[in-house]
């Protein structure tokens, strides 16, 4: 595998592992009534963003080698 194409692999992936982790902690939706304070979260979508992340991050790391 060309060297440009593993770090634009890394650099991918760690932007999508940077970009799901943000997404896991940071809350989706927040209504504040007064005291009274209510956040929604779907996580789902983030899950998929890191996964795709460790792929990119493992085949930059891993691909062409042999």
């Amino acid at each position: 595998m060309n060297k440009s194409v593993k770090t634009v692999l890394l650099v991918v992936g760690l932007g999508l592992l940077g970009y799901g982790i943000y997404t896991l902690v940071a809350p989706e939706a927040a209504v504040s009534i007064g005291e009274l304070s209510i956040e929604a979260q779907d996580n789902t979508n983030s899950y998929i963003t890191i996964a795709l992340g460790i792929v990119a991050l493992a085949l930059g790391f891993l691909g062409g080698k042999k």
